[in-house]
């Protein structure tokens, strides 16, 4: 019998037919958030690739930020011959990418030749956690508040200049400042419309707490959507920058004198059946919410890994600066980890505690576990913080490098009952490998302090 192609497909197969499109980008998150994936013809994908999927090369979760292929993965290895993984399609994720010319995109998600989902993929890493909250009856939402810089280089004049005494867009400090974000416009203006003609759907943007810092705020969503929208986000303002001569960067924190950049991580819960939120009722916050913040704040540590994934990540993580030290909550205080701020239906939890350098998939998938952990447990979450965090005393603080992080993953038995242990045995595998080449690396704050005093 022949099948009817979902409404997204056949959209798409007909501007193919048009020629209105004639490439199609079909992708997959990596390890560290990036698209990965292949350029195919409309010809191709409309006679064979929409049908079938495309394959790659299982190293593609196994290598680290310059595409090295690490050792000691149980996924694949040089001994297994670096198998070919299937990428299969997911048509409700089909998008038009406006800056790019007749392009379409198409998120996939990664089985084995075998038939059997790859279960460290970080897709699928989220749709897991995603399935046990809807055993539980709850349908989870997020937003993403991501914080960038931008400079007046291109990515290749940055590298000429290694990276070093790089000229912000900024001139001063810009928080809110209208004027100064008038200069940037060219640029920011284009990725708000553009997200929006790409099924991003963006609130707002503004200036941050740098010079040359920025902020676009995307639109509420259930999470596996909120995912999907960042990561085309984040590559597609990356692609706008690249096109008008000037370099963004969503490093956690890319000079030790200015401010980090953030992925502020709203979540509620809603329940499924009907569409209320569980967050709120009577006219205040529900036992759900306390629990679910009790999760946030107990596995905090647990799955900083998540949150934080790079060594840079927690250079981030200073006093002063809007990033936060401590794991303790507040309501509408960003001196806080968490943050809780709304009322009604918008009553949530503000996580503050991921950077920009964060991968959506997993930062999403540690905030349900750690949500459902709580509301399992009865967690209760500790007292609220009144006043600056930075200065309350007795209030345990965010892990102060990847060296922690990893450890605290390790050891934790609810991680691993949350997530497995094969994701977790990838993850901390991956993480000891990158901490690893770090402390074999000699830095330039080395030379400069040591070179001729020492």
């Amino acid at each position: 019998m022949k099948m009817t192609p979902p409404p997204n497909l056949k959209t798409l197969l007909a501007k193919i037919r048009e020629d209105v499109i004639d490439t199609v980008l079909l992708v997959f998150p990596d390890m560290q958030g990036r698209w990965m994936g292949k350029r195919v013809t409309g010809k191709f994908f409309a006679e064979s690739a929409a049908k079938d999927g495309v394959h790659a090369c299982s190293y593609l979760l196994t290598v680290n930020m310059e595409m090295d292929p690490l050792p000691g993965f149980k996924l694949t290895s040089w001994e297994q011959g670096y198998q070919d993984f299937h990428m299969v399609p997911d048509f409700e994720t089909v998008r038009y990418l406006p800056w790019a010319e007749k392009t379409a995109l198409v998120i996939c998600d990664l089985y084995s030749e075998a038939g059997r989902p790859v279960d460290v993929a970080p897709r699928w890493i989220l749709k897991n956690q995603l399935a046990r909250a809807r055993k539980l009856g709850f349908t989870v939402k997020t937003a993403s508040e991501l914080e960038f810089y931008l400079f007046k280089e291109t990515y290749e004049t940055a590298k000429q200049k290694d990276f070093h005494h790089l000229t912000p867009y900024g001139a001063y400090i810009e928080d809110y400042h209208i004027l100064q974000g008038a200069r940037e416009e060219f640029f920011v203006r284009d990725v708000r419309n553009m997200m929006q003609a790409a099924g991003v759907p963006v609130e707002s943007s503004k200036g941050e707490w740098g010079r040359g810092q920025h902020e676009i705020n995307l639109g509420y969503t259930e999470a596996l959507e909120m995912a999907d929208r960042h990561t085309v986000y984040k590559h597609g303002a990356k692609e706008i920058a690249m096109s008008k001569g000037v370099a963004i960067t969503f490093m956690a924190k890319y000079d030790a004198k200015c401010a980090g950049s953030s992925f502020h991580l709203h979540s509620s819960l809603w329940d499924t059946k009907t569409g209320e939120s569980s967050f709120w009722r009577d006219g205040g916050p529900t036992k759900t919410f306390t629990h679910y913040l009790g999760g946030q704040m107990t596995l905090a540590k647990d799955f900083a890994l998540f949150y934080a994934p790079t060594v840079n990540s927690y250079k981030r993580y200073q006093a002063g600066t809007f990033a936060p030290t401590k794991i303790t909550w507040g309501k509408d205080n960003r001196t806080c980890g968490l943050r809780v701020v709304g009322e009604g239906p918008s009553y949530r939890v503000e996580n503050r505690i991921p950077g920009a350098d964060a991968n959506p998939y997993l930062a999403f998938a540690a905030t349900i576990a750690a949500g459902l952990y709580g509301i399992s447990n009865k967690t209760e979450p500790s007292k609220e913080c009144v006043g600056n965090a930075y200065e309350t005393p007795d209030i345990p603080e965010v892990p102060k490098s990847l060296t922690q992080a990893i450890a605290a993953l390790q050891r934790s038995a609810t991680a691993r009952e949350a997530f497995g242990d094969a994701v977790i045995e990838h993850y901390h595998h991956a993480a000891s490998l990158e901490q690893a080449a770090y402390q074999q690396s000699v830095t330039c704050w080395e030379l400069e302090r040591n070179f001729e005093r020492i």
